[in-house]
């Protein structure tokens, strides 16, 4: 397996826990608004009201990442490019980098990612760049070294 090809697999790994930990609390959530709803005859609603903004909440989280999910699936991991795009591993003179979804720092085979959306701040600067391109990013000057 090709290192473009484990670094999708860790972002997929992670988005898929994030997936299921949503799913998780949203039934937790649902479970005691349930049971709520039956212990609670007095009128009480700000208990059920704070559960139901919980359970809002959630949804829109697990929205979210299940939209990353069917993201990373245009990720090519057999694409090759003179330029930066989705699905890159980027080499710069401070850090590397993986266009892909903001998972953050990934360890991999003694060698450190940053995987980042294409969105990120850093992600605007990358996109469509060359090899040798200087940038300037919270006062570091990078060079991209190498675009996989």
């Amino acid at each position: 397996m090709t290192t473009k090809q484990r670094l999708l697999q860790i972002c997929n790994e992670r988005v898929d826990k994030r997936l299921n930990d949503y799913k998780e609390e949203i039934n937790l959530i649902k479970e005691s608004i349930d049971s709520n709803d039956k212990g609670n005859s007095e009128g009480d609603d700000s208990g059920s009201g704070k559960l139901l903004n919980d359970l809002e909440k959630n949804m829109s989280y697990l929205n979210d990442a299940k939209k990353t999910k069917d993201y990373l699936s245009n990720i090519k991991t057999n694409v090759e490019s003179k330029e930066v795009m989705l699905g890159s591993i980027v080499k710069t003179n401070v850090m590397n980098f993986y266009i892909a979804t903001s998972i953050g720092k990934i360890e991999l085979d003694d060698q450190v990612f940053y995987a980042i959306s294409v969105n990120s701040p850093i992600g605007q600067l990358l996109i469509n760049k060359p090899v040798n391109t200087s940038f300037e990013f919270n006062q570091n000057k990078y060079v991209i070294t190498e675009i996989i």
